[in-house]
């Protein structure tokens, strides 16, 4: 029964929108508030947000993640903006600086997820990683992007059709010595194996 359950484990995550304009006022960020909705609506774990906003600087955005992630002991830092091909897009160069290991196949799900909507698709070059004991994936820079490449495709019955990244960050996070992460199964619902799995509350 639920009630017997421990609460769920807290988790940090870092969010970190990175945009030359928007940093610096010229247009309101809607990166933030879009990874912070999505994540509340996923997760029953009291999550604590450390929240950046930096412009496109390879040595700053790499500088704020190993920040995130060494200093304020982030669990999963997400990223959005600054991935495509214009000469002011480094998210992944510096993501990549701060890897201890590169997890490709978080790359090759969000590309293959927005190909179903735009052919321009495969000019995101978003990339994953692990450094230490946290992920870092770099996401799109439009919320409604951000919200497919995590959640997946659902067809117009609400049945599940192609899964989104976010079902397997939370095993991912499992391996690496990370909290339990729990989902809302109707928003999201994360895939373990069965010899992982804990026993799911009630309410989720």
């Amino acid at each position: 029964m639920s009630e017997t359950l421990p609460p769920p484990e807290a988790v940090r995550i870092g969010i970190v929108s990175i945009s030359d304009r928007a940093s610096v006022g010229v247009y309101e960020d809607k990166g933030l508030p879009a990874l912070q909705d999505w994540l509340g609506a996923a997760l029953i774990n009291p999550i604590h947000y450390e929240a950046r906003l930096i412009p496109d600087e390879r040595a700053l955005i790499a500088q704020t993640l190993r920040e995130l992630v060494d200093d304020k002991s982030c669990d999963l830092v997400l990223t959005t903006g600054g991935t495509g091909p214009a000469l002011r897009d480094v998210t992944p160069e510096a993501t990549l600086d701060v890897a201890d290991k590169e997890m490709p196949g978080f790359g090759e799900q969000m590309r293959q997820i927005s190909l179903r909507f735009v052919p321009t698709a495969i000019l995101s070059r978003q990339v994953a990683v692990i450094r230490g004991k946290a992920l870092i994936i770099n996401l799109p820079g439009q919320p409604k992007s951000i919200a497919e490449t995590l959640g997946g495709l659902k067809n117009a019955e609400g049945k599940q059709e192609v899964d989104g990244i976010f079902a397997a960050v939370p095993y991912c996070i499992d391996l690496i010595g990370g909290p339990y992460l729990e989902t809302r199964d109707a928003f999201v619902k994360a895939f373990r194996p069965k010899a992982a799995q804990r026993p799911v509350r009630s309410a989720n």
